[in-house]
């Protein structure tokens, strides 16, 4: 991390950690973090860096952006003892390259939970099946960015594979930013009619449809939803969380997990925690949703 950075990190570095401490937490268990290959990491950032012109508006500038070790380095420093490396393709004959990568960032970094990710493709199976057998301890589906429907019959033996294996899968199927083809509830509840046992983590609280992934969640035992990005000035402007849902949202506390879409965020990743924690949900909830949760889920 260059000076300058490591000088302004600090007072955040200490606000996080004060964060945590008070609740008698170890640190936080962050399940949406992206890592990925350098080359295709600066694609993203390029995607949200033209946002402003793209949407008339709509600025993202990315808060982390810093080479890799000097951004694991700062999720140690802010307490982080479990994260992800949440990696996607977007065409066929990627996702095996992905899981590479993503294989041989875990074996280097010993507190990133080894992430992989799939498509809809020929060969699903096989990689889905190489990788779980080579320790994959959570997979990335990005159902938007990809532009398919997750019930797709090429993905059936992989969820099925990933169901018995009971490793949990990260996806984004909620209509956030943007509709796509096969967001929304509907198309990942056909998904889970043949998979019960699916343990799915709903990205982003399932912005915009909120409620009815909340609906999703009170329906299926093994589906969780993760606060990625939700509660946020940045996100409460655009696609803001029914306060009626809330108490659905604190009987449902042993199934949210703290994400935060680290580093590719326009705020600080403070921010996060204090937007959590002005729901008013109680400590006991905090302590859950950013610890206890995922490291029950992982068994860290």
């Amino acid at each position: 991390m260059d000076d300058h950075r490591m000088a302004s990190a600090g007072p955040e570095v200490e606000e996080i950690r004060r964060f945590w401490g008070r609740l008698g937490l170890p640190g936080l268990v962050d399940v949406h973090t992206h890592f990925m290959p350098e080359r295709v990491l600066h694609k993203v950032w390029d995607y949200f860096d033209a946002l402003g012109s793209l949407t008339g508006g709509l600025e993202w500038p990315i808060a982390y952006r810093q080479e890799e070790a000097q951004r694991t380095a700062l999720l140690r420093e802010f307490g982080v003892r479990a994260f992800t490396a949440m990696l996607y393709p977007h065409k066929p004959g990627m996702a095996r390259w992905l899981n590479g990568w993503a294989a041989d960032f875990a074996r280097r970094t010993p507190d990133c939970l080894h992430t992989a990710t799939l498509y809809p493709e020929p060969g699903v199976e096989t990689y889905v099946r190489e990788a779980v057998e080579a320790g994959a301890r959570v997979f990335k589906a990005h159902v938007q960015v990809g532009a398919y429907d997750p019930a797709d019959e090429l993905l059936d033996p992989a969820w099925g594979l990933l169901a018995e294996a009971r490793v949990p899968v990260v996806i984004h199927c909620g209509s956030g930013p943007a509709p796509g083809k096969h967001t929304g509830p509907e198309p990942i509840g056909r998904v889970l009619a043949r998979h019960p046992q699916l343990r799915l983590i709903v990205a982003h609280m399932g912005m915009s449809e909120y409620e009815d992934f909340l609906g999703l969640a009170e329906r299926h035992a093994q589906v969780r939803l993760d606060t990625t990005m939700a509660f946020t000035d940045f996100s409460e402007a655009l696609m803001p969380f029914p306060r009626r849902a809330l108490p659905r949202l604190a009987e449902l506390g042993d199934r949210i997990l703290l994400g935060s879409d680290f580093p590719n965020i326009p705020y600080p990743y403070a921010h996060q925690l204090h937007a959590l924690e002005r729901l008013g949900l109680g400590e006991e909830w905090l302590r859950a949703v950013c610890h206890d949760n995922g490291a029950a889920l992982f068994r860290l």
